[in-house]
């Protein structure tokens, strides 16, 4: 079982990503969500806020298909930053406390619902950055899944005494291990070595042939094990590396699965309540179609 997922970032943030392509976010994605459905595959996309004000034209192909899930990705991506930056030295959370993070999860799913007339059930940080309050506040905004963690070996969705599942990526991910618009290999080294970053799957990054095979392999891999498989593919990213050949790879392996929206193990998944410990522990509850 495959849970792909994407982020979907409004235009005025300028990401890097932005500022090497030729057409919009939306647009990209738009063209991705084309292939989705020709393959008949699911898909969650985790979409700022201002995207619903600043992209509505593209992005209201995406909200009307049937084929995609829309999460939350916050408000504006943590803009401006030194708000943030000022909320990690007085609070110990980038994130900021607590009524902050209660505003920027209600105001994204507020938008989507005025705008799109979607109610969003799953969360995703831009950045992963996830405060020491993030569960909490997200749960009583009403959110049911966040997918902020990268776990290799993670077996899929995992009760949160907080109120919520955890959902951890357990498959390579694109952005930060591949080389693409402005990470060449000089970038991605001096930016290693600023940072000093790592996750699950290691510092490195890898041109995109390459890495479409460790995607393949750690499909293969969480499918042998029995782990479902939560994926993080970025339309912009694909169309950057390679204007898509190497997607339309994957997408012919995961359209040969059955593929899921985040929100579809809701009420296939027995809640704490039901649970002893509270969690999943290392196990996998069992699911049903």
């Amino acid at each position: 079982m495959i849970c792909l997922t994407g982020d979907i970032h409004h235009s005025s943030l300028r990401t890097g990503n932005q500022q090497h392509c030729d057409i919009p976010e939306t647009r990209v994605a738009a063209r991705y969500l084309r292939m989705l459905e020709e393959a008949r595959v699911h898909c969650t996309f985790f979409v700022s806020g201002r995207t619903f004000l600043e992209d509505w034209a593209d992005l209201r192909l995406i909200c009307e298909s049937e084929w995609v899930e829309i999460g939350g990705h916050t408000w504006s991506c943590f803009e401006p930053a030194w708000v943030h930056r000022i909320a990690k030295k007085a609070c110990g959370s980038y994130n900021g406390p607590t009524w902050f993070q209660l505003l920027d999860v209600h105001r994204t799913r507020e938008i989507a619902r005025r705008v799109s007339g979607r109610t969003i059930w799953s969360w995703r940080n831009h950045m992963y950055m996830h405060g020491k309050n993030t569960d909490k506040a997200l749960a009583r905004c009403g959110i049911r899944f966040c997918s902020d963690s990268v776990q290799a070996d993670a077996l899929g969705p995992k009760w949160h005494p907080d109120g919520l599942f955890h959902f951890p990526i357990n498959v390579i991910p694109d952005h930060e291990h591949l080389y693409h618009a402005e990470r060449t290999p000089m970038w991605v080294a001096n930016w290693r070595r600023r940072y000093g970053f790592c996750d699950d799957f290691g510092p490195e990054s890898y041109y995109i042939d390459e890495w479409t095979d460790l995607v393949l392999d750690g499909l293969r891999r969480n499918e042998a094990r029995g782990a479902v498989s939560n994926l993080i593919i970025h339309p912009i990213t694909m169309y950057l590396c390679d204007g898509f050949r190497s997607f339309r790879r994957i997408l012919e392996f995961i359209a040969s699965k059955k593929t899921v929206q985040m929100q579809w193990f809701w009420n296939r998944m027995p809640h704490a309540a039901e649970n002893i410990e509270g969690s999943y522990g290392s196990q996998m509850p069992r699911v049903t179609p």
